[in-house]
């Protein structure tokens, strides 16, 4: 079964999406959101990204992160920052990272019909790279979690 996830009061898989008010810190800063942390990077080392990681809403720090021209390398690198802030998310809070491992194998897809990169787009061709980056931070817990496992025994 496919698990699709969309907005952030959605359960149990809301905790999936950017906007949902699961903080985490990186850098030694505090992202309120991981939308607020991948629209900052847009800018970073700028005032700018200082005003989007102080943004009230995720909503805000989305419109704010499409406000100015963003660093010229973001193409290249905004999978990577999203992936960063995704895996800090689930690190950082137990109780979403179960949601997640509990997934088990099956495949995860952000059902946003107008984003053809990173949801599923209206017509099911979109990348999915939202979903695709869950599936991965999941499988680097589980990683992380045997390993933490293994090196208890031989303590």
């Amino acid at each position: 079964m496919t698990i699709y996830f969309f907005n952030a009061n959605e359960k149990p898989y809301g905790c999936f999406c950017n906007f949902s008010s699961h903080g985490f810190e990186i850098d030694r800063l505090w992202w309120s959101t991981a939308e607020h942390y991948y629209q900052a990077q847009k800018f970073a080392g700028s005032g700018h990204a200082e005003t989007i990681r102080l943004a009230k809403t995720p909503e805000e720090a989305a419109k704010l992160g499409h406000a100015y021209l963003y660093r010229s390398d973001w193409k290249q690198i905004k999978y990577d920052v999203m992936r960063r802030a995704v895996l800090c998310k689930f690190k950082t809070h137990a109780d979403i990272r179960k949601i997640l491992l509990n997934t088990g194998e099956r495949i995860i897809i952000q059902k946003d019909i107008g984003d053809y990169y990173w949801g599923y787009g209206k017509d099911g061709s979109g990348k999915n790279y939202l979903g695709k980056i869950l599936m991965e931070v999941r499988e680097n817990l589980r990683c992380e979690s045997y390993n933490e496992m293994l090196s208890r025994q031989y303590e």
